[in-house]
């Protein structure tokens, strides 16, 4: 195990992997003098920080996952202890997996060591994919769907330090997935088949807990933003529900009243701006 850094430390007990049984020692992010220092929140609710002169640049995102440096199990904190006898073989059986597929991202990856942006960033990766084998239960479409814009945050963030790299492209594949989860987590609370109180924080980051409300904005800002263009009747359509989605926010009452004011002003902005792409699809005055 490495030394702490200024930013991190690793846990004084070693924790068991419950998919591979190594034995690894957990970061956590350190709090106090100075690290965080609070920025904007952007559009799409992420909290952004403003580098030090101590510290530097930090991201607190990175440290999150808890991720097996043998295996790449990665997971939220509430569910390393989740696996079951059935989830554990296939989650076992998909390590070279998990293994392969990042290769074509990074080359090599270190938990042992403080973590970088790219541990940070392929941690979501592999949470994605880890996820595929937990049930319902845990809550796993919506996790999957903020693992997915966390990883597509990380990786823009790559791209701003190393613009050669085409980061921005992986960012843009991440933001997709993030739109084909989020829209299907609200489908699965709608219809019975999940239900996201039991993801606990809905997040999107770290900060703040927009709960309910803010799966429903971020499931109809990344379908305006990263939904499929192919087909403009199939377009208008799917703006047309998430207008639907998206209005259910600020809809009238004191309810609405006690909401962010962020959020609600993001919702009714997108709520227009929806409406004239849809007019602009279809040439006729959308309501």
């Amino acid at each position: 195990m490495t030394e702490n850094s200024p930013l991190s430390f690793f846990s004084k007990s070693s924790i068991e992997c419950p998919v591979c049984e190594a034995q690894f020692y957990k970061e956590e992010l350190k709090t106090g003098r100075g690290r965080l220092n609070a920025g904007d929140i952007t559009i799409e609710l992420r909290r952004l920080y403003v580098p030090t002169q101590k510290y530097g640049a930090v991201y607190p995102l990175i440290y999150t996952l808890i991720v097996c440096p043998s295996c790449f199990f990665s997971v939220y904190p509430q569910d390393f202890t989740r696996v079951t006898d059935t989830n554990k073989q296939k989650l076992a059986d998909e390590t070279d997996k998990r293994a392969e597929s990042i290769r074509r991202i990074f080359e090599d990856l270190d938990y042992q060591e403080p973590r970088t942006l790219k541990e940070g960033a392929a941690s979501y990766f592999f949470a994605l994919m880890c996820y595929d084998s937990f049930t319902k239960e845990a809550a796993p479409t919506i996790k999957q769907g903020i693992s997915a814009l966390r990883a597509a945050w990380l990786f823009s963030d790559l791209h701003r330090n190393f613009p050669l790299e085409n980061y921005d492209y992986v960012s843009q594949l991440f933001y997709r997935k993030a739109a084909f989860f989020y829209n299907l987590a609200v489908e699965y609370e709608q219809t019975g088949r999940e239900n996201m109180v039991q993801a606990g924080n809905l997040g999107p980051d770290l900060d703040k807990n927009y709960g309910y409300d803010g799966v429903l904005y971020l499931s109809a800002y990344l379908e305006y933003t990263h939904g499929s263009k192919e087909d403009d009747t199939k377009r208008a359509q799917a703006l047309q529900n998430a207008k639907r989605t998206v209005a259910r926010i600020f809809g009238m009452g004191r309810a609405s009243k006690e909401k962010p004011t962020i959020l609600l002003e993001n919702a009714k902005d997108l709520h227009v701006t929806m409406g004239e792409e849809v007019e602009r699809l279809t040439g006729k005055e959308n309501p």
